[in-house]
């Protein structure tokens, strides 16, 4: 699984980042985490709001953080 947070390095990325990283690791999944701060990079996807979660090349939600038990439901399930 390659798990990729976008955004602008704010404290909202950062925590999305943090948060992605304990669920993975609580939850032993083999993923590859990468957080992309280059703006050029989050332009070509074509989204204008950060953070972006994107999951296998797959945009699972922009500019919003959801909680915890909301983001690990959705890493889990799509391991």
């Amino acid at each position: 699984m390659k798990i990729q947070i976008l955004g602008s390095g704010c404290t909202a990325c950062k925590n999305l980042h943090n948060s992605v990283e304990k669920i993975v690791q609580t939850n032993n999944i083999d993923a590859e985490i990468e957080y992309i701060t280059d703006i050029e990079r989050i332009v070509e996807l074509g989204v204008m709001s950060s953070p972006v979660l994107v999951i296998d090349d797959e945009i699972i939600f922009v500019g919003v953080i959801p909680k915890d038990k909301e983001l690990e439901k959705i890493i889990v399930n799509k391991k």
